[in-house]
């Protein structure tokens, strides 16, 4: 087996405080941003120092374990204050279900028959455990995902479901990760992503990071690539996906896998089970996070769109649940028809 660096770990507890890499830096520098309060993270998550759908759940519970350590008052207060907090993490990002999930997971960790001390300390435990279980997660998707692809293909992504998206290691990149591990030659094309680059900025330094072999793509080159037969496979992460197998991902995924099913390419999600929303029958009732403007009409400060001109910048689409050849979880693989989803996730 091959021998990849040393993982990436884009969030840290030390026991007392929060460090969490700075995304918008890379790749060009290594920053930690030390956390010390939970609106400095609610900002990091709004501003997408700290973003991919399990990276800002696990974010989110330490950012309550994080407002809990430095609770001095009764117990009251704190019930009422910690449920307010929780909400306001909830809201920082709408369309990735994860960050709610962990929030819930925190809520229901405690209750009035504790005291505050130990209420501290079952969220710390339980903070942890989200965290550890993702990167156990992520390594398991790896392994199932692993099966699906032949030695010597070349795989394309969109955005950055890697390590830097998780707890570590990563979703779709996971999967590649693990080809490799196991003496796979795999080659990967990144979507650049725009207007934020996740792809140009953030999968490429992570696989290159890693030795594996990466070329990155404007987003328009997809298809062209597809259409002269470069293109092996596709795998993307998620944000949220839905009982029916309908899914929202970073906005460009859609055409993506138009394109995938119009040259028989197989399309595949790497997502963990916290990421299916089992109150969600389809698409439809996905929240789609639409943000500043300002992203797509500058790079860098540096202003692209004349001064004037209207711009949208939805951060995300939805991908109906028939271009998807299956999903990737850490419960195994999900293949059509999508009705096994709730059995499989077991929810």
């Amino acid at each position: 087996m091959v021998s990849l660096k040393k993982g990436i770990s884009p969030i840290i507890w030390d026991g007392n405080h929060l460090y969490i890499l700075d995304q918008r830096r890379l790749p060009h520098e290594e920053k930690f941003i030390k956390v010390k309060r939970v609106d400095e993270l609610i900002k990091c998550i709004k501003t997408m120092a700290i973003r991919g759908a399990p990276a800002i759940g696990i974010a989110g519970a330490y950012g309550l374990l994080l407002w809990a350590k430095g609770f001095k008052g009764k117990k009251g207060e704190f019930l009422k204050n910690f449920h307010a907090i929780a909400s306001k993490i909830k809201v920082a990002r709408p369309t990735a279900v994860n960050l709610s999930w962990a929030v819930e997971r925190m809520v229901k960790t405690i209750d009035s028959s504790m005291d505050i001390e130990e209420m501290k300390k079952r969220l710390e435990e339980e903070a942890k455990k989200i965290h550890e279980e993702d990167i156990s997660a992520n390594r398991k998707i790896g392994e199932y995902g692993e099966k699906l692809i032949k030695d010597g293909w070349t795989v394309l992504t969109h955005c950055n479901a890697g390590a830097l998206a998780t707890g570590g290691y990563g979703t779709a990149l996971g999967v590649i990760r693990t080809c490799i591990e196991r003496g796979k030659k795999i080659k990967v094309v990144a979507c650049e992503t725009r207007p934020l680059l996740q792809g140009a900025r953030l999968t490429a330094w992570e696989l290159k990071r890693d030795g594996i072999d990466v070329t990155v793509i404007t987003d328009s080159s997809a298809g062209f690539l597809m259409r002269k037969g470069l293109i092996n496979a596709v795998i993307v992460g998620a944000d949220r996906i839905a009982m029916n197998g309908d899914f929202a991902n970073k906005i460009g995924t859609y055409s993506l896998a138009v394109l995938s099913s119009e040259n028989k390419i197989p399309f595949y999600v790497a997502a963990p089970s916290s990421t299916f929303d089992p109150n969600l029958k389809d698409g439809s009732g996905i929240p789609i996070e639409e943000r500043d403007e300002r992203e797509v009409k500058f790079i860098n400060g540096k202003r692209m769109v004349p001064a004037g001109v209207k711009a949208i910048n939805f951060a995300f689409d939805i991908t109906p649940f028939q271009y998807v050849t299956a999903f990737i979880t850490e419960k195994g693989i999900i293949r059509k028809p999508f009705k096994s989803i709730r059995k499989i996730i077991g929810c």
